[in-house]
């Protein structure tokens, strides 16, 4: 009887390991702490009234990275844009996190004001998380318009402005890979 050949693996495995390889060292090498800014976008939030802005903070420090600041903005598509690309260039930022105007309503423009800001967009961060927000809210999910990218090699992520959801998004999505975000974003 002949001994069977040995165990080669299929060229769809090997592709499969050499990823989960590669990203498990790209979070190894990712930074342990990057510099966020926070711009909550909204006609009624202040500082003071702000727990989404300040949930982010907190979740951020928590995690080791540093809050450059937080700024509270109406929903004015040219001010969000504005202040969005001032934050973008300035040097040592290395993510913008904003919150609000997410949303369908009239006043909802946070999507328009950045959305031609990118320079590359990362279309699998909104279809996530309108999937996990999917599981805890069901097909309301689907008013959602968060998303993520670059603005040259500074990462924006754009977030709802409900406190649920941005502990949703930054539980699950944000804190995990920002580091890795940061570091694939300077290459």
């Amino acid at each position: 009887m002949r001994a069977p050949p040995p165990f080669a693996p299929s060229a769809l495995m090997q592709v499969l390991y050499n990823r989960a390889v590669s990203s498990n060292e790209h979070r190894r090498d990712a930074p342990a702490s990057v510099l966020v800014h926070i711009l909550t976008v909204s006609d009624t939030r202040t500082l003071e009234t702000d727990r989404s802005g300040r949930g982010i903070a907190e979740l951020l420090e928590g995690a080791g990275h540093v809050v450059h600041g937080r700024t509270v903005l109406l929903d004015e598509p040219d001010q969000v844009r504005a202040r969005v690309a001032a934050l973008a260039a300035t040097d040592g930022i290395d993510a913008v996190i904003t919150t609000g105007g997410t949303g369908i309503t009239a006043r909802d423009s946070t999507f328009e004001a950045i959305d031609g800001l990118l320079t590359k967009r990362l279309p699998g961060f909104g279809e996530i998380f309108r999937m996990i927000s999917y599981q805890q809210i069901g097909a309301a999910a689907i008013l959602s318009r968060a998303t993520a990218g670059l603005i040259g090699r500074t990462v924006l992520i754009v977030l709802p402005g409900s406190e649920h959801a941005v502990r949703l998004a930054m539980d699950e999505l944000v804190v995990p890979e920002l580091g890795h975000f940061v570091r694939e974003a300077r290459r």
